[in-house]
């Protein structure tokens, strides 16, 4: 078959299984960076089992696809995807109390629903989630953190798809944690759900806790800008963002990208900002970082081009 016929025949067996589909989309409505051209075909998987034939289909026939969350560590290119972008809706969504301190919950919940459902249940574990914009999935990929917690202090099981269909359940000894890395970012397996064990705690002290980090984020953070968070890992024995700023690059501007004022570690997209402008903009700060200070910043951003 031809590329186009492989598209088409994607696009007809995806339909077939109820998924919502869309053509050209562009990727700028699905990523907080709001940058990115279009996805050649945009794909919402709403079970396991249509999940596993968007997969197979695609595998068996050597379409390009990628799995996609919320979109908040994402640059994608201005010349868009080619292939399937595959997103998660139905019963990817789905939030469940499995026992009094568990929780149960779908790859395609945002951590903002997971640490208030957590909250209402009176649980203690996932304070530190509040405010991060991504998805379970995405979190679990990248082990995100924030203000002394992590994903792998809290994750209990996970159950993933790998490319040949198989569905495995991992346990909190077989993740591979390290800082923003896990099993799951050597391996092209995707994220179904996930169980989380948190504890029986006071909810104004959860509340309160949640509180003070949102303040936080909001006194730190240039939410009122579009970004896709911290752009660097931290160095180890230092700070991305106080290197940056004693360098001088605060408002430094590539194009419609910037360097935030608020926090240096972020780079904003001040308005028609392009994949292109951020990623000359990160060089040179990864240049001019190097050279004064000696450190190399290793980028936390995933470029999609």
């Amino acid at each position: 078959m031809t590329d186009s016929q492989i598209k088409n025949t994607f696009c007809e067996k995806a339909l077939e299984c109820g998924c919502d589909l869309l053509m050209d989309e562009p990727m700028s409505r699905h990523t907080t960076f709001k940058i990115g051209g279009p996805a050649e075909i945009f794909v919402e998987a709403k079970t396991v089992e249509t999940l596993k034939k968007l997969v197979s289909w695609a595998e068996e026939s050597k379409l390009k696809y990628m799995l996609l969350g919320n979109g908040s560590n994402l640059l994608v290119s201005d010349k868009g995807i080619e292939g399937a972008v595959i997103t998660l809706g139905g019963e990817f969504k789905d939030i469940r109390l499995v026992s009094e301190d568990t929780i149960a919950c779908g790859a395609g919940v945002t951590l903002a629903k997971l640490s208030s459902f957590a909250l209402e249940n009176s649980l203690e574990g996932l304070e530190f989630a509040w405010g991060i914009p991504g998805t379970v999935g995405g979190a679990v990929f990248m082990n995100a953190g924030a203000y002394g917690g992590e994903i792998k202090d809290v994750l209990k099981t996970c159950r993933h798809m790998t490319q040949d269909g198989q569905v495995v359940t991992l346990s909190e000894n077989d993740f591979n944690f390290g800082y923003r890395k896990s099993i799951y970012k050597e391996n092209k397996w995707t994220i179904l759900d996930c169980v989380f064990k948190l504890k029986k705690g006071n909810k104004e002290d959860i509340k309160a806790k949640m509180t003070d980090f949102m303040n936080r984020r909001t006194s730190k953070q240039p939410l009122e800008y579009p970004s896709a968070g911290s752009v660097f890992k931290r160095p180890e024995g230092n700070f991305a963002g106080t290197l940056i700023e004693q360098c001088g690059l605060k408002g430094t501007s590539v194009g419609g990208a910037c360097v935030s004022e608020k926090h240096a570690g972020f780079i904003v997209n001040k308005g028609g900002a392009t994949c292109k402008d951020v990623c000359d903009l990160v060089e040179l700060i990864q240049k001019t970082v190097k050279d004064e200070t000696g450190y190399q910043l290793e980028r936390e951003l995933i470029i999609v081009e």
